[in-house]
């Protein structure tokens, strides 16, 4: 009788103890933790409730918490939701659509590629790079004419600023040797057209190109959020989207048929800009519009970024302006009375200045207007300083182990001082955003992180680095995928750490990033995405 009583009440005492725990969605436990919030990263375990994160903590969050679903991660590293900071969302889809030109070897090779997409009614590619090639002269029209006379052929360059296109494109697009177009060139040779046009004049022929349907660009939104999970990504900030494509993610987010966050900034049209400077930003739980993307100069690696001297290989020839000076004050005067974020493309040295300067005017009655310089990539060491607080940079490490191999071509010794200069940026700005600008580069934060700490390639080289000096440490690389990247949105209140009160966005990698040895960061992969304490992207984990 006693011994049957005395176990009545210690059922009793279980039941009351389990009924005290906390329901919960998710515990996550037995984990490395890297919050980049105050909590440090010394916590093993969080808890998810609702999607947003709940309590983070140590192994005694199990007895605090009865969870419907708990992972042991098995001591495996979790680190928030990785942020691309500057990307093309919506081209990555697409360019999935088209002859994918990467990697080649030569022009033949590009050629090879094409023969598969005869029976097109135009044939579209992207992502040749002649300084891959053996002869680094920009290609020639001349096969494309006699292969395809009577169908337009569009090629675009792997930075996206330069397109190889035949006669029948040009034909079509009006584009003669008297075309004059501000913003870019039409090369030609010993007076005659060779088919690539820099910048501004691809306007032309993307004009009369076919255009993807919705439910083309549809599937490519799906595809891009598939890849991006796939590699840790949860927020992505896209550089560049018209009107339509920004309520054509919105309506999808909304409908639950494309998960990805998205902060886009807007193309800078006439339409665009009064649309949204009349409506005002828009804010939702996947997506922010509340900036927009302004073109000063083209890319380094077609000569259209923009230097305050010649190129060094073509003592000519200083580059582009595709927004002009008066035109990038004008702008930024415009929108520093408004809510809306400037993010500027700037390559170049002169290209920069023209920017750093405009914005310093246009700020001064401005207490925290985060605007941001894309790519910030060949600064005069003079014009550094004028970084700060108030004007953020926002760069692709990848960048500058792709770029490597030509860059001092382009640019001489002494440009390379300035020249991909993360660690002297971030010491200005005291915030520096990390991003990949696919798919010019691969999508990849793992590669982001290793080239903006290592500074080399896939194969380890240079062995010191690539401009050592501007190596980002660790844990500051991690920052700019994480809670950096969020704060250049204004949005590191609710995402960029795992802290209560966040969305519950996290990412699982099979080794740890922070302490690995430096060779292995590559080989790193994703074990499983989260976002919103759902699973959206899993290689081990039901």
């Amino acid at each position: 009788m006693k011994r049957s009583l005395l176990l009545s009440f210690i059922s009793i005492y279980f039941l009351l103890l389990s009924s005290c725990q906390n329901k919960v969605d998710l515990l996550v436990h037995n984990a490395k933790v890297y919050s980049m919030g105050p909590s440090g990263n010394n916590a093993s375990a969080f808890v998810v409730d609702k999607g947003k994160f709940i309590e983070i903590g140590g192994e005694e969050l199990l007895n605090k918490y009865s969870a419907r679903k708990v992972l042991d991660l098995q001591t495996l590293p979790v680190y928030p939701g990785f942020i691309d900071s500057h990307c093309h969302f919506l081209t990555l889809g697409l360019s999935l659509q088209e002859v994918d030109l990467k990697g080649t070897k030569s022009f033949d090779e590009v050629l090879e590629r094409l023969s598969s997409y005869e029976d097109r009614k135009a044939i579209i590619g992207r992502g040749w790079d002649q300084n891959d090639w053996k002869n680094k002269d920009l290609p020639n029209k001349e096969s494309l004419d006699k292969l395809y006379p009577n169908i337009p052929v569009a090629l675009r360059r792997i930075d996206g600023h330069a397109l190889l296109v035949n006669q029948k494109a040009l034909d079509l697009a009006g584009i003669t040797l008297e075309t004059k177009i501000e913003g870019g060139t039409i090369v030609n040779e010993n007076g005659l057209l060779t088919g690539v046009l820099i910048d501004a004049p691809m306007r032309l022929v993307n004009a009369i190109l076919p255009k993807p349907s919705v439910e083309d660009k549809i599937e490519a939104l799906k595809k891009a959020a598939e890849i991006g999970f796939s590699n840790g990504l949860t927020t992505v900030s896209v550089a560049g989207m018209s009107k339509d494509d920004i309520f054509l993610v919105d309506s999808l987010q909304k409908e639950g048929l494309l998960n990805m966050r998205v902060y886009a900034m807007i193309s800078n049209t006439k339409k665009n800009m009064n649309f949204f400077l009349n409506s005002g930003p828009l804010k939702t739980n996947k997506l922010n519009v509340r900036s927009f993307k302004i073109y000063a100069d083209g890319a380094l690696g077609s000569r259209g970024a923009a230097l305050k001297e010649n190129y060094s290989d073509l003592k000519y020839h200083k580059g582009e302006f595709i927004t002009s000076k008066d035109s990038i004050e004008a702008l930024a005067y415009k929108l520093a009375t408004t809510p809306f974020q400037m993010n500027t493309h700037a390559i170049g040295d002169n290209a920069n200045k023209i920017v750093l300067e405009a914005y310093k005017k246009a700020l001064v009655f401005s207490d925290d207007p985060r605007w941001r310089v894309e790519h910030a990539q060949i600064i005069d060491t003079a014009d550094i300083k004028l970084f700060n607080r108030k004007i953020l940079p926002s760069v692709q490490p990848t960048h500058a182990t792709s770029d490597m191999y030509w860059a001092e071509d382009r640019l001489g010794s002494d440009r390379l001082l300035g020249a991909y200069a993360y660690k002297t940026l971030l010491d200005q700005s005291s915030r520096i955003a990390l991003g990949t600008d696919f798919p010019v580069e691969e999508v990849s934060p793992i590669m982001t992180f290793y080239a903006a700490i290592a500074r080399m390639d896939k194969k380890g080289f240079p062995n010191s680095g690539y401009l050592p000096q501007n190596k980002l440490s660790r844990y500051d690389a991690l920052s700019g995928m994480t809670i950096w990247g969020a704060y250049f949105n204004f949005e590191e209140d609710e995402k960029g750490s795992i802290e209560s009160g966040k969305v519950a966005d996290f990412v699982i990698l099979d080794r740890d990033i922070i302490s690995i040895a430096e060779k292995n960061i590559p080989k790193v992969r994703v074990v499983a995405t989260i976002l919103d304490g759902n699973i959206v992207y899993s290689n081990r984990i039901n």
